[in-house]
C-alpha cells in the first residue's frame, strides 16, 4: 500500500524532471493518482512511464497553454497544442463550469489534445459543487473498433463520462462504447491471459476472448457485441462526430499521434428547475434503483461510481494498492530519473 499524497508528489516530481512546468505536472499527477484511487488502474500511474517517454520524444508538448480557436457565448473551441491532456481537459472543465454558472450551459471542444487518461477522474468535484459535467473523448489517430456489421477497424473505444449531482454521493458514469478498452486488452495480452468474454473480433470475423487478435487484424467489438452491437456503434459515432466535428480536427486530417479530440459540457441545474429540484429527482431515482429487488441475493444494485468512490475512501484511509507490474515500472522510472520512490506501507 502507498500513501496517496506521496504518490502524487512522486508523479509530479517525475513529470517536472521530464520537463513539465509545475501547473501541468501537478494536474497530471493528481489525475493519474485519482484514477488509481477510483480503481481505474489501466489509466492511472500505469501511464506515467509512457507520458515521460512522450515528453522526452517531443510528442507531448511542455510549454504554453491551450489557445482559443473560436468563442461564442457559452461555447468555445481550443487548440490543446499537444499539451498534457489531463491538464488541458481539467482547464476546459473549469472554463465550462464557469460559463455554466453564468449562462446555464458551458461547452469547450478541444482539438489536438494529448491523451486524457481516466474520464471518471474529472467528475467528482464539479458534481459535488452542484454542476453536471459530461466528457466525450475520441482518439482519431488510431482505429481499433469495427463498425457493427464490419470487420475493418474504424473507430476507437470512444468513452462517455458524466458526473451528476446526487445525495449522498454523485452518480459517476464512465463507459466505453466498445465492450472493453485497449488498456485492459493490452494488459491481458502482456499477462498471457484471456478476456472474461468474447469481446473481440478476429480478422476473419469470429468473436473471441484472445487479446492477441488485436494487432493481427482483429478489433474490439462495440457495446452489444454481435447480438446488438448497433447500439454501441451508434454511441461511438456520436462521440467521434461530436468531438472531432465540433473541435474541427479528426480522422479526416489523417492524424497519427496518440491523443484525443474532446468535448466537455457543463450544466448548472439552477438555470433550469433549480439545484434542489435536481437533487430531489436524482435522489429519488437513485434510491429507487438501490431499493430494487436484486437479481442475486445479497448483491444489491450498485449505482455508477459507487464502487469507485468506496475504493477511493478506503485507499485514502488505508493506502493505494498498485500491482507488481505498475510498481516495477515506477521503480525503474525512479531509478532512471534519480527520484526517490515512495515507500510501500508509508
Amino acid at each position: 500500500m502507498f500513501d496517496a499524497r506521496a504518490l502524487i508528489d512522486f508523479a509530479k516530481a517525475t513529470l517536472s524532471e521530464a520537463g513539465l512546468p509545475d501547473e501541468p505536472a501537478a494536474s497530471v499527477a493528481r489525475g493519474l493518482v485519482e484514477a488509481d484511487l477510483l480503481g481505474h488502474t489501466t489509466h492511472g500511474l500505469a501511464l506515467l512511464p509512457d507520458y515521460v517517454e512522450e515528453i522526452a520524444e517531443g510528442r507531448m508538448e511542455s510549454d504554453g497553454r491551450p489557445s482559443v480557436v473560436h468563442e461564442r457565448g457559452a461555447a468555445a473551441t481550443w487548440d490543446a497544442r499537444r499539451l498534457p491532456g489531463i491538464w488541458t481537459t481539467q482547464l476546459a472543465i473549469e472554463a465550462a463550469v464557469e460559463r455554466a454558472r453564468r449562462l446555464g450551459l458551458g461547452a469547450i471542444a478541444l482539438k489536438r489534445s494529448h491523451h486524457i487518461a481516466c474520464l471518471a477522474a474529472f467528475l467528482e468535484e464539479p458534481a459535488r459543487q452542484g454542476i453536471a459535467v459530461l466528457v466525450f473523448s475520441s482518439d482519431p489517430g488510431e482505429s481499433k473498433v469495427a463498425p457493427f456489421g464490419g470487420v475493418t477497424p474504424v473507430l476507437m473505444p470512444d468513452p462517455i463520462a458524466a458526473g451528476l449531482p446526487a445525495e449522498p454521493d454523485p452518480i459517476m458514469i464512465d463507459i466505453s462504447t466498445s465492450i472493453t478498452t485497449m488498456g485492459l486488452t493490452n494488459r491481458t495480452k502482456r499477462e498471457g491471459g484471456k478476456l472474461p468474454g468474447r469481446w473481440l473480433l478476429s480478422a476473419d470475423g469470429q468473436a473471441t476472448d484472445d487479446p492477441n487478435v488485436v494487432g493481427a487484424g482483429g478489433t474490439l467489438l462495440p457495446v452489444g457485441g454481435l447480438d446488438h452491437g448497433h447500439k454501441g456503434f451508434g454511441l461511438g459515432l456520436l462521440v467521434e462526430m461530436l468531438t472531432q466535428g465540433l473541435s474541427g480536427y479528426g480522422r479526416a486530417d489523417g492524424p497519427s499521434e496518440w491523443g484525443a479530440s474532446v468535448l466537455v459540457l457543463a450544466i448548472d441545474p439552477e438555470a433550469f428547475g433549480g439545484g434542489a429540484v435536481f437533487l430531489r429527482q436524482s435522489g429519488f431515482i437513485a434510491q429507487a434503483c438501490r431499493d430494487a429487488k436484486p437479481l442475486v441475493k445479497d448483491a444489491p444494485v450498485r449505482l455508477p461510481g459507487a464502487a469507485g468512490l468506496a475504493r477511493k475512501r478506503r485507499a485514502l484511509a488505508e493506502g493505494v494498492a498498485l500491482s507488481r507490474e505498475i510498481v516495477s515500472s515506477l521503480t525503474e522510472l525512479s531509478r532512471r530519473l534519480s527520484i526517490a520512490m515512495p515507500a510501500e506501507g508509508s
